[in-house]
């Protein structure tokens, strides 16, 4: 059981880092088709390189566990959002589940906040 203690904050925040940088460096790819997106749940185009680079940095900052209690509550936020924002046609099963998708993840973000980063992190 310690094994797990160790290392399994550490693989989950990998893994909520794997989503989140996949995202901003995907948006990267196509800032303007992401700047319509953006547009489309009523949030100025101006916004778009901070959503982008807001992405990177939650990836980045989960990997090496640093200030992961206010990442996870900025993350929650962002999460429960995009999930208001962009996934609230509740007729369409799959956006159905990208909004449950996004209220789970803002669940394992306030984990991190409440619990911190784990043994393996900058924050201890």
């Amino acid at each position: 059981m310690n094994a797990i203690n160790t290392y399994a904050p550490l693989v989950g925040r990998i893994l909520i880092a794997v989503l989140f940088l996949l995202a901003g460096f995907g948006k990267l790819a196509d800032v303007q088709g992401f700047t319509g997106y953006l547009q489309s749940g009523g949030l100025p185009a101006f916004l778009a390189w901070p959503a982008i680079l807001f992405e990177i940095a939650v990836g980045v900052l989960l990997v090496i566990g640093f200030q992961t209690r206010w990442v996870g509550l900025a993350g929650a936020a962002f999460c429960v959002v995009s999930a208001a924002l962009y996934h609230n046609n509740f007729a369409d099963q799959t956006q159905m589940v990208m909004f449950l998708k996004n209220l789970a993840i803002a669940g394992g973000f306030l984990l991190l906040a409440a619990n911190g980063p784990g043994k393996v992190a900058l924050d201890k």
